[in-house]
């Protein structure tokens, strides 16, 4: 159980980057980067060995992310490994 909190953490972690690193792009993908570092309170809960539930500003902020910007971090996280060369990652 702590491998799969440890990897959703890293894929957590590498989508907020490749996110951020959008930033110039479209600008409607300009405050995608913003909405995801909003998401930075989450962190305590995707951290392995945590027993709590989210807080509710940890809510809040995932309620504020616009499902777009969402999406395409997580499609971007999910292609990082192919682009690296790498196994995908597999969360069994």
């Amino acid at each position: 159980m702590a491998t799969v909190q440890a990897r959703l953490l890293m894929m957590f972690l590498v989508a907020l980057a490749a996110v951020q690193a959008q930033v110039g792009e479209v600008q409607a993908q300009q405050s995608c980067p913003t909405q995801m570092a909003s998401l930075n309170v989450c962190a305590p809960f995707v951290v392995p060995g945590t027993s709590r539930g989210p807080s509710s500003q940890c809510c809040g902020a995932l309620q504020a992310v616009d499902h777009d910007c969402l999406c395409s971090t997580l499609s971007v996280a999910n292609s990082l490994p192919s682009a690296c060369h790498l196994p995908p990652i597999s969360c069994d």
